[in-house]
């Protein structure tokens, strides 16, 4: 058991990890934990996209956002950013931190909000209303701005809570990095997060592992998504 934890721990077997035929569109995301990224490097590893942390609540900036945005760009990476989602801050504040931060490009992805819990609010979750009022207001601004539904990620418990049953139109990104993902209301993801301890070459930063994700369709389909 000891030995079998330590190859879990330490990535060199991963709990999840889905067929490269029925998944073979796959990407990173990242944010100030991966450092400083060479992003030749990077996506030289069999990737097709990078969504990369811009903002979180009404004011913080990830510190190596500018620098991945621009670096990642020069790559054959589909680009996306997303947004750490605030439970203390109003969906139009959220809003504005991120579109004052991220420029659109062309072949850019949507636009992500991230829904996941922090502090507290795992033991003592926000109410679904008020929750999903600001979120509404969020989205709203986004898509305007952006003319692209954003993309909604969640952890399976942040999706049950203030997702299922509605949010149809908006794509899912959905985090389960130990069994396959699964909805509480059997809705169809399209993104799936499938592990946080992957590691690739190409970045130095006080975390060591590396978020990886697949998309839900083909090649081809992934090439038209999002325009």
């Amino acid at each position: 058991m000891g030995i079998l934890f330590f190859l879990l721990w330490n990535g060199i077997i991963l709990l999840n990890n889905p067929s490269m035929t029925e998944y073979p569109v796959r990407g990173v995301d990242v944010s100030s934990y991966q450092g400083e990224i060479d992003w030749k490097t990077l996506s030289s590893q069999n990737l097709s996209f990078a969504f990369i942390k811009a903002t979180e609540g009404s004011s913080l900036v990830d510190p190596c956002f500018d620098y991945n945005y621009e670096q990642a760009q020069k790559t054959d990476l589909r680009i996306g950013a997303y947004h750490f989602f605030s439970y203390d801050s109003s969906g139009e504040d959220q809003a504005e931190n991120f579109i004052s931060t991220v420029s659109k490009i062309d072949n850019m992805l949507p636009p992500v909000i991230d829904l996941e819990f922090y502090g507290d609010k795992e033991k003592n979750p926000p109410e679904q209303k008020a929750v999903r009022e600001q979120l509404d207001r969020m989205l709203k601004k986004l898509e305007d701005h952006y003319g692209q539904k954003p993309i909604i990620y969640a952890t399976e418990k942040s999706y049950s809570l203030y997702l299922a049953g509605a949010y149809e139109e908006y794509d899912i990104w959905i985090r389960n990095v130990i069994t396959g993902p699964s909805l509480s209301d059997n809705r169809q993801w399209t993104f799936w997060q499938y592990t946080n301890r992957e590691q690739l070459t190409g970045y130095r930063g006080k975390e060591k592992y590396i978020d990886m994700n697949v998309f839900s369709g083909t090649p081809e389909e992934f090439s038209a998504y999002g325009k």
